[in-house]
């Protein structure tokens, strides 16, 4: 007959290949199964005389007489299982036995029949004769906690309910086993094993609930001056560099670390060790983080008179953080921009400047306003260009202070000698100009130079991205730029506004927390 395991749908996919004039190779080739099984099958439909749309209309009863295998009739019970049936049927005062468990009577029925079931098989026969007669025998298992006492049974609710998942475990446990519940299935609750729920049972019976409470761990103090001592090695080892050791690193690893410590003290300590010494030490890896500091010895004076500037900033008053943008040369800009899932926005690595521009620039920071021209040089002349336009446009004024970074030509002679001129009575009388004040920045500290965030936001809204096709385009794109942010603060004037128009790297206020000054958007 037909093997059984091939489906219905299998043996019409047979037959329509057959129909189709494929061979019988072929056929064994494409569902995987042997040439003789399609043989079997193909002979079955032969032999029926049957038409492949008649075979797929046929009932599941008929199909099943035609091609499946014919059901045999159920094989009578050995003799040995009919043994096992009368035994057990004639023990049934001895299974009510409160005391009597399975081996007993396993034993019991080897005497009378030698050549009976071994005992895991008779378990297996036993339980299924056990279920199908009304459960007339219920194994007693010897781990029960027939009392608990009432104090104890407060103290393990105690648990139970407790974020302790160790104490959780044990009442649960207890009180489970008192209730009658079997050992197996009280340990996959509690995902334990069975010898461990066996063994708090155990001492719960011999030495009572505080048996099971955690006991304090004992302290080997050689191992723990020996741990202290690699510890304090490793720290040692950490603060030298690892050529001294003969390892051609910049900076340790792990595996460095163990390399030098066994070479260095003759023990052997692994990779894994030496993470946990250093962890508990506070040391970890960490990626260096480039920082702006200023080395100004003069730091805290410098920053303590502007900030005094700005807190006692008169009416008439105007603070200017003056700086240049650029030079940056005008080409085609790479940078963030909103591009099609699967695309990708390229630019050309080498490609011809279409010209250059720098731009000066001063950021007044009591009303947010940005004055700004174009020049092709960073030098003197340039910043005394910005001190003649600032002069006139705020000649309304008592009063202008000028802060800059410590470039050569923010503090040249010449520069000094400028504001001497404007500052005099004689100047002052013609030009009608306010008196000029310098408060420096500390050296290096272009990260308190506020006017570098509004560049920054010049920087990411107007120059990344672009695609410029002359200077003059350029400069026509940062005019508009800044006449635009300029009209914002007039309409909605803020000292220094909550939100920053034009995208700043941080609000352009003067902070000593700041860093106004971001390379990568330079």
């Amino acid at each position: 007959m037909a093997n059984k395991n091939i489906t219905r749908r299998r043996v019409i996919q047979i037959i329509q290949l057959h129909v189709r004039g494929i061979s019988k190779r072929s056929i064994a080739e494409y569902t995987s199964m042997s040439r003789n099984t399609i043989k079997k099958y193909l002979a079955l439909f032969s032999k029926h005389r049957l038409t492949c749309e008649e075979v797929k209309n046929l009932c599941d009863s008929d199909f099943g007489k035609l091609f499946g295998k014919e059901s045999s009739p159920k094989p009578e019970p050995p003799e040995r299982y009919n043994n096992l049936v009368s035994f057990l049927s004639q023990a049934e005062e001895l299974l009510k036995a409160e005391e009597t468990s399975l081996f007993p009577i396993w034993i019991n029925y080897l005497s009378s029949y030698p050549n009976g079931y071994r005992l895991s098989q008779f378990h297996h026969h036993f339980s299924n004769w056990n279920k199908s007669n009304g459960l007339l025998f219920e194994k007693k298992s010897k781990w029960h906690v027939k009392n608990i006492a009432s104090d104890d049974m407060l103290i393990l609710k105690k648990w139970r309910n407790s974020n302790d998942r160790r104490k959780w475990e044990k009442a649960l446990v207890l009180m489970e086993i008192s209730q009658g519940n079997g050992i197996k299935n009280i340990a996959k609750r509690v995902e334990r094993g069975d010898d461990k729920v066996k063994e708090w049972v155990k001492l719960f019976e011999k030495e009572g609930i505080t048996s099971l409470l955690k006991k304090p761990r004992r302290n080997n103090e050689a191992q723990t001056d020996e741990i202290k001592i690699k510890k304090i090695n490793l720290i040692k080892l950490i603060h030298e560099t690892p050529k001294i050791h003969g390892i051609n690193r910049a900076s340790w690893s792990l595996e460095s670390l163990s390399v030098a410590y066994g070479k260095t003290y003759g023990q052997s300590i692994s990779c894994s060790t030496i993470s946990e010494y250093i962890k508990a030490e506070g040391y970890s890896f960490r990626k260096a983080k480039e920082t702006l500091t200023s080395p100004d010895p003069k730091y805290r004076e410098k920053l303590k008179n502007i900030t005094s500037i700005l807190s006692n900033l008169g009416k008439n008053e105007r603070f200017f953080s003056v700086d240049e943008y650029g030079p940056f040369s005008v080409k085609i800009k790479g940078g963030k921009s909103l591009v099609k899932n699967g695309e990708l926005k390229t630019y050309p690595q080498r490609q011809k400047s279409k010209g250059f521009l720098i731009c000066t620039a001063a950021l007044e920071l009591s009303t947010n306003q940005v004055s700004h021209f174009y020049s092709l040089k960073k030098n003197t002349e340039e910043m005394i260009k910005l001190l003649e336009l600032l002069l006139v446009q705020y000649s309304d004024q008592e009063r202008i202070f000028f802060s800059w970074d410590a470039a050569s030509w923010h503090a040249s002679k010449d520069l000094y000698s400028k504001i001497k001129e404007v500052n005099s009575s004689e100047y002052r009388e013609i030009h009608k100009t306010p008196l000029v004040a310098l408060a420096p920045l500390p050296s290096s500290a272009q990260f308190l130079n506020v006017i570098e965030s509004v560049f920054s936001g010049l920087a990411k809204a107007i120059i990344h991205s672009s695609d410029y096709q002359s200077v003059e385009e350029c400069k026509a794109a940062i005019d508009e730029y800044f006449a635009a942010r300029n009209i914002h603060f007039i309409e909605n004037p803020k000292r220094a506004g909550n939100k920053i128009w034009g995208k700043e790297l941080v609000k352009p206020v003067f902070n000593e927390a700041n860093n106004c000054k971001d390379p990568k958007w330079r």
